[in-house]
């Protein structure tokens, strides 16, 4: 599969300009299909369609257990790509179908009732984590990225548990990176109530959801998090932690996860005013 495309271009620098040979990562338009029915066109690199379409729809709770998934189907037409999911029941049932526009510019869908339905959630699942494992499942984050350093084009997420990464995805999104995470664990029947999630990129309220929804208790990323997300962090109990450098990171909400950390984290957040 063609994950990126060359171009030769200018470049201005010490030297003045020069030219030089780079590589673009590849996008291109994925639409989801449910029951025949449009759901929403995400902008990705076209690596595991099937997971990150049924990942959609799972994080969405359009899909909620795999008994309901009766037929997935990928067309990639070059320019774009579409997926057919077919379901047993009817996922429109009782809900309108409201997208929004994240902070990462993914769509979404129904955002307001994800979040209402998932602060009545309080995540419970036991993990013991050393800080130094942390670091180094980041280190190894770092490590296998190779499609950011040829085109500094994508995030990438990672399935773990304290002492090992299970699965490595990338893709322009880090919404999507997480979807393909999602989709990989429920098509395959991986339980995620031992596991974490390793990250690039911002944690937004959404990212926050996501991992939520599959019920992960450790959510981590080399990037910081939003208030939104901090605060339904503690609301269900989620580990979180951001900010990850070679040498140390910040525990938002460590849930008696993290050793030595305090299990309730830091106080309550307090607005600072614009200047």
């Amino acid at each position: 599969m063609i994950e990126a495309f060359s171009y030769e271009i200018e470049a201005f620098g010490p030297d003045g300009m020069t030219r030089q040979q780079i590589e673009a990562i590849r996008e291109v338009p994925l639409t989801i299909l449910l029951n025949g029915r449009e759901v929403v066109t995400l902008l990705c690199t076209a690596k595991h369609p099937e997971y990150l379409a049924v990942g959609f729809c799972k994080s969405d709770a359009l899909l909620t257990d795999p008994a309901q998934l009766k037929d997935l189907r990928v067309e990639d037409e070059g320019s774009r790509i579409l997926a057919h999911v077919e379901t047993s029941h009817d996922p429109f049932e009782n809900r309108s179908i409201q997208r929004s526009i994240t902070s990462g510019c993914g769509k979404g869908t129904n955002f307001e009732r994800n979040v209402a339905t998932i602060s009545r959630r309080r995540i419970e699942a036991p993990l013991n984590v050393a800080p130094e494992q942390i670091l180094a499942l980041a280190k190894e984050l770092r490590a296998r990225s190779t499609l950011y350093r040829r085109t500094r084009g994508c995030h990438n997420a990672s399935l773990c548990v304290p002492g090992e990464m299970l699965l490595f995805r990338e893709d322009i999104g880090r919404h999507n990176a997480i979807d393909m995470i999602v989709g990989q664990c429920f098509l395959e029947g991986i339980d995620t109530h031992d596991k974490m999630i390793v990250s690039t990129g911002r944690v937004a309220s959404e990212i926050l959801l996501k991992t939520a929804r599959m019920g992960v208790p450790l959510l981590a990323s080399t990037a910081v998090a939003t208030s939104f997300s901090v605060e339904l962090a503690r609301r269900i109990g989620i580990t979180l932690v951001g900010n990850i450098q070679e040498q140390g990171f910040w525990i938002y909400n460590a849930a008696g996860r993290i050793m030595g950390a305090s299990p309730a984290g830091a106080s309550t957040l307090v607005p600072k005013q614009e200047q």
